[in-house]
């Protein structure tokens, strides 16, 4: 049975794939994991591939803390790491192109999306030698 932690996040990666959809990405896949981490969504757009880390918080009025503020070097590496495991898995080109994003799920009390923000592009340092 998830936790209560994984169910809210379960909540912002829904409305995360809603947004992608409707601004024109194809999902590929989603919560691809390996021991060393996970890629919550993966999509296509334009012919790149896009690795998106979805970050899911409530909404505090008293705060200006923003989700993807959680996305720190640790994490950064975890996502490097793992998006190469994907590519080389796919026998992908290594001049394929591809990126990390970020969506930022704010939500309010009610589990109602109150803010959603894609970060595009937002890890940049990418080796990928297969």
């Amino acid at each position: 049975m998830p936790s209560k932690k994984r169910k809210f996040g379960d909540v912002g990666e829904e409305f995360a794939k809603d947004y992608l959809l409707s601004k024109g990405y194809a999902i590929v896949l989603c919560n691809y994991q390996k021991p060393w981490g996970e890629i919550d969504i993966i999509a296509e757009k334009a012919g790149i591939i896009r690795f998106i880390e979805v970050k899911t918080s409530r909404f505090y009025p008293e705060s200006s803390f923003t989700p993807e503020i959680r996305v720190n070097k640790k994490k950064i590496r975890s996502l490097k790491r793992i998006c190469e495991t994907y590519l080389l898995e796919q026998k992908l080109p290594p001049d394929r192109e591809w990126q990390i994003d970020v969506i930022s799920v704010i939500l309010n009390d009610d589990d109602t999306l109150r803010e959603i923000n894609h970060i595009e592009n937002a890890v940049f340092e990418r080796p990928y030698w297969p």
